[in-house]
């Protein structure tokens, strides 16, 4: 008896194709988008997905400063950080942020959204986000990507 015997394959860091991936950050939701490109850059999109592996995408996001906040919580939500003193607890409202360095609330957002070990801070380097439509990634070729594609 003849059985068709299929390998499950596991990606290693020197199987992974890894491609640049732009997004327009323009009147996206921050959460959604968030989500999204977090999903992109754990590379869960692709068919041979492996957990331990960095085998995601990098992705740039462009016009950060035009992304959406829903109901009020441009007004309300603070991100919090401490200096590493006593007594250094520091908060800084949505509105204060986006005007200071918007680039800083889209990376906080996918931040949160990966794992909190050494894949996720590895996975993290993958983003690329600046405030206007400029990026001085033209060299990679990346390609422009909906997000409403991505499921």
């Amino acid at each position: 008896m003849e059985a068709n015997s299929y390998k499950t394959i596991s990606l290693n860091k020197d199987t992974v194709r890894k491609e640049w991936i732009i997004v327009d950050a323009e009147n996206e939701i921050l959460g959604r988008l968030s989500s999204k490109i977090a999903k992109i850059l754990r590379g869960k999109h692709k068919p041979g997905f492996t957990p331990h592996v960095d085998c995601g995408d990098n992705v740039i996001i462009v016009n950060s400063d035009k992304v959406r906040f829903t109901g009020d919580k441009l007004h309300q939500k603070e991100y919090i950080h401490h200096t590493g003193y006593p007594g250094g607890q520091r908060s800084q409202l949505a509105i204060d942020l986006m005007k200071k360095d918007s680039t800083r609330v889209i990376k906080a957002a996918v931040r949160g959204m990966l794992p909190k070990n050494r894949l996720g801070r590895a996975v993290l380097k993958n983003l690329y986000v600046y405030q206007g439509t400029e990026h001085p990634h033209e060299g990679q070729t990346p390609k422009m990507v909906e997000l409403n594609s991505i499921k």
